[in-house]
């Protein structure tokens, strides 16, 4: 008897997904079987998407069953391909949506990066609407939140998400695999509009370069001119220690980030809200940061229910150096937003600064003054900083010194 693939647990056809059953076949006909909850409104829609799809990997004998929860086309491809290339492990043929022109927008190395969540990337129902919660960067998570029997789908799910999902202007982001199973993620996801790729548990510089590497090599073979930026995440006592030698790896590094949970398990302590147990990591990883010219990014705060402990975690986090953290609910956003943005005191003087910097540069002035102090660059570069995210969260408006 020939064996059946599957793509999507039961539990997807329930979550606005599907679950996929491919049994491969040397001859005879295809035959496509669809049952879907939707099945009145787009039950013909989808079988003819499942045959253009199988069409367009190259099958024509087998039989292929989808149960549909109502997934949209993007994971019905997603689901159908992984399927398939689990029975034809040497397929390497792709069957890709269109690219949407709301999905296709550039990034920068130095935009804000204040709020960040991660969506698992075999969840498509949390994709779908994530952006409206304006988040600065979404993670689509191929890592620790799909379990492993679903990572090839959840690689061809987020390939196909960044094709066609419109995610409002936040930067989109992807978490890779560890080791070898990383590098394969990439050769799905760096050909489409993916800005920054995340680095998990990272312990030497060499695994940023490998990253680094394969990246410039998939770029070369399918013409990508932008670049894929990096945030390598220090997971451990090890990469803690080697700090600085990360965020130096590479020059496609933006930011350095941490993850408090592995970090904390690795010295065998518990994570505590205090954050003691961490204090030295934190400082490792800011200092490691601001050294390379890169953000430092904090850990998530694990408690969605607890608003006050958040608030509290960011505002800490801000204080200590940190330029953002990541979310795991997007009603975890508007306080992370908020925390990190200036305050009212921050904006004053960094005007202040701003426009002392100004009249010396109309002036030929070499040095910067305010009242009796010199103002050092790296403070006029911090207080500019502060400035351009005022204007951004419109605590003010563009031409606020031209007001003034």
């Amino acid at each position: 008897m020939s064996k059946e693939f599957i793509s999507g647990t039961s539990e997807a056809i329930n979550r606005s997904d599907c679950q996929v059953r491919y049994t491969a076949a040397d001859s005879g006909k295809l035959t496509v079987e669809v049952a879907s909850k939707v099945a009145a409104l787009y039950g013909n829609a989808i079988e003819e998407q499942v045959h253009g799809t199988l069409s367009g990997l190259g099958i024509s004998h087998g039989k292929l069953r989808i149960d549909d929860g109502g997934a949209l086309p993007f994971v019905i491809g997603a689901r159908v391909e992984a399927a398939v290339k689990a029975a034809h492990p040497d397929l390497t043929a792709e069957a890709l949506p269109d690219i949407q022109e709301h999905a296709v927008y550039a990034s920068a190395r130095n935009r804000f990066r204040r709020s960040r969540i991660y969506v698992p990337g075999v969840q498509p129902k949390l994709m779908l609407n994530v952006g409206i919660h304006q988040p600065d960067g979404v993670i689509l998570d191929l890592e620790d939140s799909v379990a492993p029997v679903e990572k090839p789908s959840a690689r061809l799910i987020v390939r196909n998400a960044l094709r066609v999902l419109d995610f409002f202007g936040a930067e989109h982001m992807v978490r890779i695999n560890q080791g070898d199973l990383g590098l394969a993620d990439l050769e799905s996801i760096v050909p489409q509009p993916v800005h920054l790729i995340l680095i998990p548990k990272v312990e030497t510089a060499d695994q940023v370069v490998a990253v680094d590497e394969k990246i410039a090599a998939i770029c070369h073979d399918c013409g990508r001119q932008e670049p894929v930026y990096l945030m390598p995440i220090l997971e451990s006592a090890l990469g803690v220690l080697n700090a600085l030698e990360i965020a130096q790896a590479s020059p496609h590094n933006v930011a350095l980030a941490i993850g408090l949970e592995d970090y904390t398990a690795d010295l065998g302590v518990a994570r505590t809200l205090e954050g003691a147990e961490s204090l030295f990591a934190r400082g490792m990883q800011v200092n490691a940061a601001r050294a390379a010219g890169l953000q430092a990014i904090a850990t998530v705060f694990s408690d969605v229910q607890d608003m006050d402990g958040l608030r509290a975690a960011a505002l800490e986090a801000k204080a200590l150096g940190y330029d953002g953290m990541g979310a795991i609910h997007p009603r975890q956003l508007a306080v992370i937003n908020e925390a990190f943005a200036p305050t009212v005191q921050e904006i004053a003087k960094a005007k202040e600064i701003v426009l002392a910097f100004d009249r010396a540069q109309e002036q030929g002035l070499g040095v910067v003054s305010l009242g009796s102090k010199m103002i050092d660059p790296p403070v006029v570069k911090r207080a500019q900083q502060t400035v351009d995210l005022a204007v951004a969260t419109g605590k003010l408006t563009k031409n606020w010194n031209k007001a003034d």
